[in-house]
């Protein structure tokens, strides 16, 4: 008879994003959504020698969360933090003032996390003007 952390083992050995049925494309599909990525770095810190940098993470409020992220719904601000909380990656707190106070914050698998949408980020932001440069070519021989 096989125990629960032996078919937990079992799975983990056998996740393999490339196949349908697999949940690490699940999480796959969560971690890579831009709202996912800005959330993170936003709670995680811009890192050293950013503008705006908070130099490392920190609790948020919701309505702090939602100044930081220009463009994202109240709906799709909420879905996500809920999704994330779901999954381990932050906390959220509720402090009972008045009014509430809820923040969230980054949990260690989280903060883990962040490190690498951090330079996902960055890499965004560094190359922008060469994707922008590559798209207007493409659309001028597509002419």
């Amino acid at each position: 008879m096989t125990t629960k952390a032996d078919r937990q083992a079992q799975d983990k050995a056998e996740y393999d994003a490339f196949l349908a049925v697999c949940p690490s494309r699940q999480l796959l599909e969560r971690i890579s959504n831009k709202w996912v990525v800005l959330i993170l770095c936003a709670l995680g810190g811009d890192g050293p020698g950013q503008p705006g940098s908070s130099h490392g993470p920190s609790a948020m409020r919701y309505s702090e969360l939602a100044r930081r992220l220009a463009g994202v719904s109240q709906k799709m601000l909420t879905q996500t933090l809920r999704a994330l909380e779901r999954d381990g990656l932050l906390t959220r707190t509720v402090t009972p003032t008045v009014p509430v106070t809820v923040t969230y914050e980054l949990t260690d698998l989280g903060l883990s996390l962040h490190h690498l949408t951090l330079g996902l980020r960055a890499w965004a932001q560094t190359h922008m003007d060469d994707v922008l440069d590559n798209r207007e070519h493409y659309d001028a021989r597509a002419s």
